[in-house]
């Protein structure tokens, strides 16, 4: 449980900042632009820039680098994984061997590098999660997507479904949490033991959340209906998006930096 309570993912944290302030359509692009600027990341020194990078970020969005680190906790077992799966199946010079697995130089060097490129495109898309609103966020991916409508792309119905998903992580977190509770006053025990045990042991955590997951699915799909929803056509806004010159600034300068780095990393290392 205390596990839960420290998940921050999929949140939105108000806040009168920089970064909250910016067009939503700026954030997805400039957010994009920093993944795929850490995907480019050769050297292992850049990787320093590139968290620099993040706590500046995190400074002018006047979020706290604990909320923003905590924001990792629920990856941190898949960047193991992801490490500890290169380490081992990445041919190259061994330096020794555990039964059927040898470890190489390079394997470790592949692991350290996936591992650390998962962490930070996980934590830059955190500080787009925790500083844009669910609504923003769809009105923001749909405003980009509504040059592919004319193919037939559902630009809307894509928004709306994956913000759907990102509101409902805090409340599915919170419904995980009571179950957890309401298991432990009746006796369950879900911290001890080995894999196996805590794994039958969370059975009875699973099925109940299962079973609210499909309840809140059916009342919000009655609810929509009720609200005679049609999707996106029609549709009107009471705030409608307007990209100002500061948009274009912060897109820019985030741009040029992500090609500077990957010329520095390129270039001098």
């Amino acid at each position: 449980m205390k596990f839960l309570n420290h998940l921050t993912f999929g949140q939105y944290v108000p806040t009168e900042s920089l970064i909250h302030a910016m067009d939503p359509r700026a954030k997805i692009l400039g957010t994009v632009s920093l993944l795929t600027g850490v995907f480019l990341v050769e050297h292992p020194s850049a990787f320093l820039i590139w968290f620099f990078l993040l706590m500046i970020i995190t400074f002018l969005s006047k979020l706290s680098y604990r909320l923003i680190l905590g924001s990792a906790r629920p990856v941190l077992i898949l960047v193991i994984f992801t490490a500890l799966i290169h380490i081992f199946f990445t041919g190259g010079t061994p330096l020794f061997a555990i039964g059927f697995l040898k470890i190489s130089r390079e394997g470790i060097t592949m692991g350290v590098y996936m591992g650390i490129r998962l962490l930070l495109l996980v934590l830059f898309a955190s500080l787009l999660t925790l500083t844009t609103s669910p609504i923003e966020l769809a009105d923001g991916l749909e405003a980009l997507f509504a040059p592919l409508k004319p193919l037939g792309f559902p630009a809307h119905e894509l928004a709306m479904m994956m913000t759907i998903a990102l509101r409902f992580i805090p409340t599915l977190l919170d419904e995980t949490d009571r179950i957890m509770k309401a298991q432990l006053a009746r006796g369950a025990d879900l911290d001890r033991g080995g894999l196996i045990k805590r794994l039958r042991s969370f059975i009875p955590v699973l099925i109940p959340l299962f079973v609210i997951v499909f309840q809140r699915a059916d009342d919000l799909a009655i609810a929509m209906e009720s609200r005679c929803y049609k999707g996106g056509k029609g549709r009107t806004r009471m705030d409608p998006l307007e990209w100002s010159i500061s948009d274009s600034v912060a897109f820019t300068t985030c741009l040029a930096l992500v090609l500077f780095l990957s010329w520095i990393d390129r270039s001098i290392w």
